[in-house]
């Protein structure tokens, strides 16, 4: 079940902080990722090596583009319209804001979902306190952010879709929780419906931090504290293992020219880091992935 793929370190620039969130940008040869407590949003041309990075007021956890290259993404306090220029400056307008539940929240993991509508959850940001307050919100194509739409999570993350988006996944990689739930999707009003158990990670290692679904439908989340990668099949058996060199991968994505390059963030711990610790990692996944969708709402121009 283990698989021995080389893996690759990119960006020699510096180690990330959070190291989260990357997408590739097909348009461009290029992948980004954000470093949360850096408050930054990092680009990586691939073929040149040319690294371009931005800072915010405030943290970046998640984002998305749309078809004309903004950002929507999800910070500290809201969701916001990012535009990102040449010169290293950058825009950043809040479109809306949830009604937190508890303090010290902001946003943590997000993306598209197949019909282009933004999503990504909320989470106490102090670990220890193990606070269940952390929701889900979709953020649609006319520019509102629904009510939370799953609650109840701690440590949110995992989020993606099956290839015919009919299946949404979210996992909670808190230590107490190490769970990935599959829900029935609305494609149409974008709604998720019956939840159940997908994999429980207690049975496995590490804790399901970020996720993406392959072309065979297969889901690979990122085995935190456990330097793995773990691919469940859409009935949820555990059926490739693939070591990183870094102690915990945060969250993975297909890209390059064909899609089956596999590019892995990861965090540096406070304590007993390594060289590896927070940079990016490439491989070749042996399976192709699918194009991150786009957010197919209008975002305003910076």
């Amino acid at each position: 079940m283990s698989s021995a793929e080389r893996v690759e370190r990119l960006d020699p620039a510096g180690a990330a902080t959070v190291g989260e969130c990357p997408v590739w940008r097909a348009k461009e040869g290029a992948l980004y990722w954000v470093d949360i407590p850096a408050r930054r949003i990092v680009r990586l041309v691939l073929e040149s090596g040319q690294r371009s990075e931005w800072t915010f007021a405030e943290q970046v956890a998640c984002i998305a583009f749309d078809a004309a290259g903004r950002i929507v993404a999800g910070m500290e306090s809201g969701i916001f319209a990012v535009a990102l220029h040449d010169d290293g400056d950058a825009c950043a307008a809040r479109l809306a804001a949830p009604s937190f539940a508890a303090p010290g929240m902001r946003f943590n993991d997000g993306r598209c979902d197949r019909q282009g509508r933004f999503w990504a959850g909320t989470m106490v940001q102090d670990m220890s306190l193990a606070s269940a307050a952390g929701a889900l919100y979709r953020f649609d194509g006319h520019g509102v952010l629904s009510d939370p739409l799953v609650e109840g999570l701690i440590t949110q993350n995992g989020l993606a879709w099956s290839p015919d988006g009919k299946t949404m996944y979210l996992s909670d990689s808190h230590p107490q929780r190490r769970l990935i739930w599959a829900f029935d999707f609305d494609v149409d009003s974008g709604t998720p419906g019956a939840r159940r158990v997908f994999a429980d990670l207690h049975h496995h290692t590490g804790r399901p931090d970020g996720a993406a679904v392959d072309a065979d439908g297969c889901y690979w989340t990122c085995a935190n504290d456990a330097a793995r990668l773990l691919r469940f099949t859409p009935q949820g058996r555990l059926d490739r293992e693939i070591a990183l060199p870094a102690s915990k991968p945060s969250m993975c994505a297909f890209g390059g020219s064909d899609l089956s390059t596999l590019f892995v963030t990861t965090i540096r711990p406070s304590t007993n880091a390594t060289d590896d610790d927070g940079h990016v990692f490439a491989l070749n996944a042996g399976v192709q992935g699918l194009p991150e969708p786009e957010y197919a709402g209008m975002l305003p121009v910076a």
